[in-house]
C-alpha cells in the first residue's frame, strides 16, 4: 500500500491508524532518511495504542518501553548499530515474543534477524510535491 502524506499531521495520523490496528507480536520496521517523520509517525502509532506519555526517539538508548497502552509498545532505533549481532547481543530479538508490539526505526540495519511477517514501512520525501510532502510505502 502506498500512501502520500501532504504534512506531519498525516503521517501521526497514518501512524495512529495502524497502532489502533496493531496486535501482539506485531513488528513494524521503519526506514528512511534522517528527517522524514520516522518519529512523527512513532507518536501517532503510540497514540493509535492508547500511549499518552511522550515518544521520543531513543536514538541514543536504543530503545524505549512504554507500557500504558492497550499494549506495550517496544521502540527500537539501531542506527548506532553496526550489525545485527548487535541487536542480538542485546537481546533484541526476544521482544519479537513478548506480547507487545515492536517498531524498529532503521530495521535495514538488522534485516537478516527481523521475523518473515514484520511489517516494513518506507517514508521518503519528494521535493518536488512540496518540502512537507512524504510517500509513504507498507509491505509485508
Amino acid at each position: 500500500m502506498i500512501y502520500e502524506s501532504l504534512c506531519a499531521e498525516d503521517t501521526f495520523a497514518l501512524g495512529k491508524k495502524l497502532g489502533e490496528e496493531a496486535k501482539a507480536g506485531d513488528v513494524f520496521c521503519l526506514s528512511g532518511d534522517l528527517g522524514t517523520g520516522k518519529t512523527v509517525f512513532t507518536k501517532g502509532f503510540a497514540q493509535g495504542l492508547g500511549i499518552e506519555e511522550p515518544v521520543s526517539s531513543p536514538t541514543f538508548t536504543i530503545l524505549q518501553i512504554y507500557e500504558e497502552g492497550k499494549l506495550p509498545l517496544y521502540h527500537f532505533d539501531v542506527y548506532r548499530m553496526s550489525d545485527s549481532d548487535e541487536f542480538l547481543d542485546i537481546g533484541g530479538d526476544e521482544f519479537f515474543e513478548k506480547e507487545g508490539v515492536c517498531l524498529i526505526e532503521w530495521a535495514e540495519l538488522i534485516e537478516d534477524v527481523l521475523p518473515k511477517n514484520s511489517r516494513h514501512i518506507r517514508i521518503e520525501k519528494n521535493l518536488s510535491k512540496g518540502l512537507d510532502y512524504r510517500n509513504i510505502t507498507i509491505s509485508e
